[in-house]
């Protein structure tokens, strides 16, 4: 039985992120434009980017890193969430929502009552998970690449 962790990412993780996000995403690139896909993906200098602006976690599994979601407060002090990502094989063990329980956590220690997220909808299996942790159209949709991108939020109050 394999033990695991939830931990702030460090520069070291980079590449096991890329390759995360490349491989739980790689099922849907059809269903995505080109330009949808590599902003989800990213690529070694916006995935650097992304770590210097905003807290990015990862999830270990026995020294691998199986899962991802990073976390950023705006001068609202309303969070967003971005790249939520878990291997298809650690799907089902409760990673995905202890790594969404744990930034949802990082935000309410910075004051965030609100939290949004942006997905698209060919990831139905993501929005019903969460939709199951309270999270909810809000109603806004926004183009992403030229597709539709669905914002959903939750209270954290």
């Amino acid at each position: 039985m394999s033990t695991w962790e939830i931990r702030r990412a460090q520069e070291a993780d980079a590449d096991a992120i890329l390759q995360c996000l490349a491989i739980a995403f790689a099922p849907y690139r059809e269903r995505y434009t080109p330009a949808a896909f590599a902003d989800t993906v990213l690529d070694p200098s916006t995935l650097r980017e992304r770590m210097q602006k905003i807290h990015v976690l990862v999830a270990v599994s026995d020294g691998q890193i199986v899962g991802t979601v990073a976390g950023s407060t705006d001068d609202r002090c309303e969070g967003h969430l971005r790249g939520m990502a878990v291997l298809p094989e650690f799907h089902g063990t409760g990673i995905a929502s202890r790594l969404l329980l744990a930034i949802e956590e990082r935000l309410q220690t910075q004051g965030c009552t609100k939290v949004s997220l942006d997905t698209t909808l060919p990831l139905q299996a993501a929005i019903k998970f969460y939709e199951k942790r309270g999270y909810s159209r809000s109603g806004t949709v926004r183009d992403f690449f030229g597709m539709p991108l669905i914002e959903y939020v939750k209270s954290l109050s």
